[in-house]
């Protein structure tokens, strides 16, 4: 293992996407990444979505890097191997209901005892404490409770999703951070291993900017305003004369005057009124309608070519085909060849963010169910012989 986070080895007890993700992410900067799995079945997004010869395209991303190895959690063989990881483990993730581990006896006044300098980060829907700790919780949840969606759409349109699972990766990020931070001060001698509490609801909060003061203070509540950013002038987005569209970010003092000069209107550039944003934010339809005149008039490719010249931020709306397509995605790396059973190469995202010593990397694409059972055991020391018979008993595959 290379990266920054070599050396460092990471448990994973998740499903699906918020603990998968975070670990994703600490496996792509090196860190030894087990992954426990169910038997037979294995982490239910290996099912999810687009497939390829029986498992998910999805899965080959989200636990790349990772080792899997198989162990029945309903057994008492497979728990004390759990246990055993645990004990060697920098840091535990896991997305269970709060109660579940510790129903299985791998709570974290357990592994704690077992590992005092054990980092245990821990995902749930609405964290580990309060009225609402038993409900059950996904992205979908968090995302509404938390603000996202009463803010995602079109005025006079029902909340909209935002397009990807955006309140479970909101939690991974958060989950993150926070075991970096408790790693950093046990790794620096300052303290013990320590809980990261993450709630789904709470991270979605957290980037809602000034949600909560706008509406204590003014009795505002932010709502659904689709391209638009209300209260920063002019910022939205405008048709183009070929049934595209063009995303206008000129509302800094200095671009805005820059792009009222652009688009042939230097007597607003120079208007006192809309010298400043609180200015232009009381004129923004007028604003607004001036600027989709002018792209109306040009196809998206010319308008965008008359605001780079002008140093204007400005941008076309990518699909998935328009990323695929783009050379700065691959001239940045975003573009990788995945190798994928069957001799079949594909794209895959690549790897955010940059480091300019110890660069994350892909090692290998999800591993098969329980690829590595044996080769993890045999690190805890289990010769040939007893992982046979832990297998034969049904604790592990």
């Amino acid at each position: 293992m290379s990266g920054p986070l070599a050396g460092i080895r990471v448990l994973e007890l998740g499903q699906l996407i918020a603990a998968p993700f975070a670990t994703r992410l600490m496996a792509e900067f090196g860190a030894e990444v087990i992954k426990v799995e169910p038997p037979g079945e294995g982490d239910p997004l290996r099912r999810w979505r687009k497939m390829h010869e029986g498992t998910s395209l999805w899965w080959y991303l989200q636990s790349r890097n990772k080792k899997s190895i198989a162990v029945n959690l309903k057994s008492p063989e497979g728990l004390a191997v759990v246990r055993q990881l645990a004990e060697g483990a920098d840091v535990v993730v896991e997305n269970f209901r709060p109660g579940g581990l510790e129903k299985l006896g791998l709570g974290w006044d357990v592994l704690s005892a077992l590992n005092p300098n054990l980092v245990m980060v821990r995902i749930s829907g609405y964290g580990q404490t309060g009225p609402y700790r038993d409900r059950p919780g996904f992205g979908a949840i968090g995302e509404s409770m938390g603000g996202i969606r009463f803010t995602t759409g079109d005025p006079g349109t029902p909340p909209a999703r935002v397009g990807v699972s955006i309140g479970d990766t909101l939690a991974s990020l958060h989950g993150v951070i926070g075991a970096l931070m408790a790693l950093l001060r046990v790794k620096t001698g300052q303290g013990a291993g320590q809980v990261i509490d993450v709630s789904l609801v709470e991270s979605v909060f957290n980037v809602m900017e000034s949600l909560v003061p706008e509406y204590d203070l003014l009795g505002e509540v932010r709502t659904r305003t689709g391209g638009a950013l209300p209260g920063i002038t002019p910022s939205n987005t405008y048709p183009s004369q070929d049934g595209g569209f063009v995303v206008i970010a000129g509302n800094s003092d200095p671009i805005f005057r820059r792009l009222m000069t652009a688009i042939g209107r230097p007597d607003l550039a120079e208007d006192p009124a809309l010298r400043n944003n609180d200015g232009r934010s009381k004129q923004a339809a007028m604003l607004d309608a001036t600027i989709a005149d002018w792209t109306r008039g040009r196809t998206v490719t010319e308008a965008l070519e008359i605001l780079d010249a002008a140093e204007v931020p400005a941008g076309r709306i990518y699909s998935v085909a328009d990323i695929v397509a783009d050379p700065h995605y691959a001239a940045r790396g975003m573009l990788l060849e995945a190798q994928l059973p069957g001799d079949t190469t594909v794209k895959m995202p690549g790897i955010v963010p940059k480091l300019s010593e110890t660069p994350g990397a892909v090692r290998w694409q999800g591993p098969a169910l329980g690829a590595h059972t044996d080769s993890v055991l045999a690190d805890l020391g289990f010769d040939e012989a007893a992982i046979a018979a832990l297998r034969q008993k049904g604790a592990v595959a």
